[in-house]
C-alpha cells in the first residue's frame, strides 16, 4: 500500500468478514479468538491498522482506471485475442449485460473500501487518542471515494450511514437515488474537510486539498458548478501545488516517471509498489499496479520499457485529437512502429488484431511499465503510482465549472491556459460556448489514458456522439451485476435496458 507502510503486517478485522469462533466434541480452541469486531478498536494501533486496510483496496481499483478507458473513445480493448479478458471486450463494444465478470470486480472491490472504512468509521467513538480526528477523516475520505466510484459505475447504490452493511442488509436496504447518495458522499468530505491535515502526514494518506479536489469533483457531476469552482478554488488558492515542469529542476516528459511521484502535481495519489510478487489466482492481492503490466506492449524487448499483454491501446482517432505542437501527445501516447524504427533492438509481438477492439500501433505510454527491480510476475507487480487526482485536473475542472456556472470566464480561461502553456501550447481567447469546447477538448488532451474519458462524456452528455455502440437511457451507467441482484432477492431494479 503506502511506501512507508508495505512491510508492514496488517492484523485488523476484514470488514466483510465476521469472526466466530466454534468447537465441537473433538476440538477446543482456547482462546476460541483472540481478536473480534467487538474487541477490536482497543488501542491507536487498531485504528491505524484499519486505516492501512482500507488504503489496501484502493489498488484494486486499477480496473475503474483501465476499463474507464476502454469504454470510452479513447482506447481498444486490445489484449491477445478478441475474447482476452471478455469482459473488456464487451464494454468496448458497448454489449455488456449483467453478466460480466469484470463489471463485478468493480462493484465488489469498491464495496470492500466502503465496508472497511466503514468500519473505521462506526468505531469512531471506543478510545481518544491525540491524532484520531486525522484518522477518521481519512476513513470518511475513503468511503466518500469509493462510493463515488460506484456512484459513477451503476448509478443508484445502497448507503447506510450508521456503519458497515451485514448479512442480509442486501433485502433490506434499497438503491437509495442519486441525489441522496450524492448527499451521503459530500457529507463524508464536508467532514473529512474539517479535520484533515494540509500536509499528509506520511506520503499517500489523504489531505485536506485531496478532500476538496473530491468534493469539488463530486459537485461537478451534480451540476452544481458554484460549490465545485469554491472547493476547486480553495485547493487552487492553498499554494500547495502547480503543474510539474514548470519550475526550473522539472521537466513535463518525466511527470509519469517515477522520479515525480507524489510531487507538487499530486493532490492525491495511490501508492504501489514492486516488492511482493503477485500471481493471477489473486489480482487484487497485488501490491503493484496491475493495470500496467496489463498495458504493456505484448512480447516486448528492448529499452526503457517491460512486456505486458497489449490491453488499453489508444486509438488513432484519439492520436489525431492532439493539437499540433502539444507536448503532451508524445507523453501520453507511444507509437511502437516509431519507437521500434528508432531503437533497432526492440522487438515485439501484435495480438488481438479484430478491427473494432485490436490492435492499434499505439500504447498508453503514461502507464506503461518501465523497467525496474519489481518482484515476481513483472507484469502485476509494476510499482507505478496512479494519480488519481492531479492538479492539471482540478485546473480544468474548475475552468468548466466557472464556464457552465456562468460564474468568471476570464479566471477560466486563465486555468484553461496554464494547462495548456505547460503542454507548449499559444493561450485561447476563446468565450462563451466555444470556450467550453476548448475545455473539453484539452481535458480530453491533458487526462488522456488516466480513465476519466468516459465519465466526462456521459456526464456532458457528449457520450452517444462520440462512443460507437452507446445508447443513450442505457449506457450512462452499467448494469448492477446479476448475483448482487439475486442476493437481494426482487428488493433492487436493474438499470434501464440491462
Amino acid at each position: 500500500m503506502m511506501r512507508k507502510l508495505n512491510n508492514k503486517i496488517v492484523a485488523f478485522v476484514v470488514a466483510t468478514l465476521a469472526l466466530v469462533s466454534c468447537s465441537d466434541d473433538f476440538t477446543e480452541v482456547n482462546p476460541p479468538y483472540g481478536i473480534n469486531s467487538e474487541s477490536y478498536f482497543a488501542a491507536e494501533d487498531d485504528y491505524y491498522n484499519a486505516l492501512i486496510g482500507a488504503y489496501d483496496v484502493l489498488q484494486s481499483t486499477y480496473v475503474n482506471v483501465i476499463l474507464g478507458e476502454i469504454a470510452s473513445d479513447n482506447a481498444n480493448a486490445g489484449g491477445e485475442s478478441a475474447n482476452d479478458v471478455v469482459g473488456w471486450q464487451q464494454v468496448d463494444r458497448m454489449q455488456h449485460t449483467p453478466i460480466n465478470d469484470n463489471l463485478d470486480d468493480i462493484w465488489d472491490w469498491n464495496f470492500a473500501g466502503v465496508q472497511r472504512a466503514a468500519f473505521i468509521i462506526q468505531n469512531e467513538d471506543k478510545i481518544d487518542f491525540d491524532g484520531k480526528a486525522q484518522i477518521i477523516a481519512e476513513a470518511r475520505f475513503l468511503r466518500a471515494y469509493f462510493n463515488f466510484e460506484l456512484l459513477k459505475w451503476f448509478g443508484p447504490i445502497p448507503i447506510k450511514p450508521e456503519g458497515q452493511f451485514v448479512l442480509g442488509d442486501v433485502t433490506s436496504f434499497p438503491r437509495s437515488p442519486e441525489e441522496e447518495v450524492y448527499a451521503f458522499i459530500e457529507e463524508d468530505l464536508t467532514i473529512a474537510i474539517e479535520n484533515l491535515a494540509a500536509v499528509a502526514p506520511e506520503v499517500g494518506r489523504a489531505t485536506k486539498g485531496s478532500a476538496q479536489a473530491l468534493l469539488g469533483k463530486v459537485y461537478l457531476y451534480e451540476e452544481n458548478f458554484a460549490g465545485a469552482a469554491a472547493q476547486l478554488q480553495e485547493v487552487i488558492n492553498s499554494g500547495q501545488y502547480h503543474l510539474y515542469g514548470t519550475e526550473a529542476d522539472e521537466n513535463y516528459e518525466n511527470l509519469f516517471e517515477y522520479m515525480a511521484e507524489n510531487g507538487p502535481e499530486s493532490v492525491f495519489e495511490i501508492q504501489y509498489t514492486g516488492a511482493e510478487g503477485a500471481g493471477f489466482e489473486c489480482l487484487q492481492c497485488s501490491e503493484g499496479n496491475v493495470m500496467v503490466g496489463f498495458s504493456g506492449i505484448r512480447g516486448y524487448s528492448g529499452p526503457v520499457f517491460e512486456s505486458g499483454y497489449g490491453f488499453n491501446l489508444p486509438t488513432e482517432e484519439a492520436l489525431n485529437s492532439f493539437e499540433s505542437g502539444d507536448a503532451r501527445q508524445e507523453v501520453t501516447v507511444l507509437d511502437i512502429e516509431a519507437w521500434a524504427s528508432a531503437n533497432s533492438e526492440v522487438t515485439y509481438n501484435i495480438g488481438n488484431q479484430d478491427p473494432n477492439t485490436g490492435h492499434t500501433g499505439y500504447y498508453n505510454r503514461k502507464y506503461l511499465p518501465r523497467q525496474s527491480e519489481n518482484l515476481g510476475d513483472a507484469n502485476l507487480t509494476q510499482p507505478n503510482n496512479y494519480r488519481a487526482i492531479r492538479y492539471a485536473d482540478v485546473l480544468l475542472m474548475a475552468a468548466e465549472a466557472m464556464v457552465r456556472g456562468n460564474l468568471d470566464e476570464g479566471q477560466a480561461r486563465n486555468y484553461l491556459n496554464m494547462v495548456r502553456n505547460r503542454a507548449g501550447l499559444d493561450n485561447v481567447d476563446s468565450s462563451g460556448n466555444a470556450l467550453l469546447e476548448d475545455i473539453y477538448a484539452d481535458r480530453r488532451s491533458e487526462m488522456m489514458g488516466e480513465g476519466h474519458r468516459f465519465f466526462d462524456l456521459v456526464r456532458t452528455g457528449r457520450a452517444a456522439e462520440n462512443i460507437d455502440g452507446f445508447t443513450a437511457g442505457k449506457h450512462e451507467v452499467f448494469p448492477i451485476p446479476l448475483e448482487e441482484m439475486q442476493f437481494a432477492n426482487g428488493n433492487w431494479e436493474q438499470n434501464s435496458g440491462y
